[in-house]
């Protein structure tokens, strides 16, 4: 039977003690000379704590979940490439990676490393759950436990989304977790979500410096209302509950708790500023932050985090680079340029352009009179949202190109991707060098606009949403001659795409649109081939890792797996 070991170093922590995924989701004490001096305090900053970490201490060697590689198994990086990594947004360059092919290619199988370590990753976070609120709800207030509660939740919804049934427990002890999904599993985190709503603490009540990252109904809100948009796709199309989510929309957005980042500072624009390295301080990016998923790179060493997503995306050599491990994974798919160039025409550096053993400072200049820095790109897009480099640093003698050609085999095979930079709007210094302050936006507001819009849209064909596609783009900057002028599936696909590539929802958002699997849409890469290929519909959802069938009666695998 497979174990995974649960470790704690922290008094204020967990015990130390063994989890079968497959069999309890249970944690039990197996050091006598522990002893549960923890305080009720530090575990429910451990209920959060477990969104942004691997393990106790980081960044490797102490993690959670053993069996795993520390760096690899965290929530944000587990959940961000199973969403991301297939599409057509994003490419990872080192193709010779454990699981990483058969993700691009979108060929994975039950064995697949990559799906069983989020797999593995949100039942650990369930476990978690249902031992706080079991041993800890006595000492709790109603708002704290409904917290932990939509913790829950929230993971239980990702085994929706991604699996489309789960391991189901809401309890603490010795029993084999039951499996309930599709329709079942939608209509109790509809109910849960229903439930500990009022309990919880008012809407926008944590959006302040003080408890910035603690959810609020504003984050039930905002989680409900998703759950509500692809309500069809979880129920096998039994229930539409587009009303509902416009309604929880309407509760968020008339609460005028929240409004979107939109003034520039220091020359970044306000949404450049919703994923820079203060974006838990700079009152404008927290405005729009509906809930985060706290980082700070001197307490949360941690490669599975926000240091993911600017790590991947860097090479040594580009300008303003925001850390000092850049590690060359990953790129920009040339589909996803297209969003904001329609004709490939990006501004970019030519073999010619590229100086030799340049300072930061002359590539900087170089980019500047060639016209293909960030800024540049931005400018040309006429979106601020079209973070991308195509410019002489990091090129080492080559030039980056929109293609990869016949093969995926390196970071220059696409547009290199600035979204998430570890830089401080104010112009301070980061916590730490290698590791990312950036919190993680689970949810913000511009997602509760879009998603208004495409509700209406699906509710009847309502134009109504339109205002709310223009209000997201406003932001961007992007000229009323090239905004929407209808909404219909195209609009909203691709607007999806333009505010909230490399969040971790792409796969999600095509999936509802009918586009990720199958041949409608076609983008590089897609099936492992140079110009894409149709894919087989039940690729549309992950198996269930091997063993966990293996190892629990209750559980079933998904179809054609």
């Amino acid at each position: 039977m497979k174990k995974i070991f649960i470790k704690t170093a922290m008094a204020s922590m967990l015990c130390m003690g063994f989890v079968s995924c497959a069999d309890e989701l249970n944690i039990k004490s197996i050091d006598p000379q522990s002893s549960p001096t923890y305080t009720v305090k530090g575990l429910l900053a451990k209920q959060y704590a477990t969104l942004g970490l691997t393990g106790q201490k980081g960044p490797d060697g102490s993690s959670d979940l053993s069996g795993d590689n520390e760096g690899e198994s965290g929530f944000i990086r587990t959940i961000f490439n199973l969403q991301e990594l297939m599409t057509d947004e994003t490419a990872w360059a080192w193709q010779d990676n454990p699981g990483i092919a058969p993700i691009t290619s979108m060929s994975w199988t039950k064995d697949n490393v990559r799906v069983d370590w989020a797999y593995q990753r949100l039942i650990f976070n369930v476990t978690l759950y249902n031992q706080f609120i079991s041993e800890q709800t006595s000492s709790l207030s109603d708002d704290q436990v409904a917290e932990v509660r939509f913790l829950r939740a929230l993971n239980y919804y990702y085994f929706l989304d991604l699996f489309r049934k789960a391991p189901f427990k809401d309890t603490f002890d010795n029993n084999l977790p039951t499996e309930k999904s599709g329709k079942d599993l939608y209509e109790w985190l509809d109910n849960e979500l229903t439930t500990i709503e009022p309990l919880m603490a008012e809407v926008g009540a944590y959006n302040t410096a003080k408890d910035f990252g603690r959810a609020d109904r504003g984050a039930a809100y905002a989680l409900h209302a998703r759950l509500a948009l692809n309500s069809a796709v979880y129920t096998d199309g039994q229930v539409k509950d587009y009303q509902k989510a416009i309604d929880y929309c309407d509760k968020i957005i008339n609460s005028r708790k929240y409004d979107l980042s939109r003034v520039a500072k220091n020359g970044y624009s306000g949404y450049q500023q919703l994923f820079m390295g203060d974006n838990d301080c700079n009152p404008a990016a927290m405005k729009e932050i509906i809930f985060p998923i706290r980082q700070d790179g001197a307490k949360t060493e941690c490669y599975a985090g926000t240091s993911y997503l600017v790590c991947s995306c860097n090479k040594a050599g580009m300008p303003y680079a925001s850390t000092s491990d850049p590690w060359s994974c990953l790129f920009a798919r040339v589909d996803l340029v297209k969003k904001f160039f329609p004709n490939g025409d990006i501004p970019m550096a030519a073999k010619e352009d590229i100086p030799e053993n340049a300072t930061k400072e002359q590539i900087i200049a170089k980019d500047n009179e060639k016209g293909i820095s960030t800024a540049d790109v931005v400018a040309k897009a006429k979106d601020d949202r079209a973070l991308f480099y195509m410019g002489v640093g990091g090129c080492d003698g080559k030039v980056r190109t929109l293609v990869p050609g016949d093969a995926i085999n390196n970071f220059m095979n696409g547009a290199s991707i600035v979204k998430w930079s570890n830089i401080y709007s104010d112009g301070t210094t980061q916590h730490h060098q290698k590791f990312s302050d950036i919190d993680f936006p689970v949810f913000r507001l511009a997602e509760i606009y879009l998603t208004r819009a495409e509700a209406k849209y699906r509710l009847n064909g309502s134009q109504e949403g339109l205002a709310d596609i223009k209000y997201v783009q406003d932001r961007a900057n992007r000229p009323k001659d090239q905004q929407a002028t209808s909404v219909d599936e195209q609009t909203l696909i691709d607007e999806w795409c333009r505010e909230f590539y490399m969040e971790g929802r792409r796969r999600s958002d095509l999936v509802r649109f009918g586009l990720f699997t199958g041949s409608k849409y076609l983008w590089s890469f897609k099936g492992g081939v140079e110009k894409g290929s149709g894919i087989e519909p039940h690729y549309d959802i992950y198996p269930i890792p091997g063993k966990e069938i293996q190892n629990n009666p209750n559980l079933h695998q998904n179809p054609k797996y």
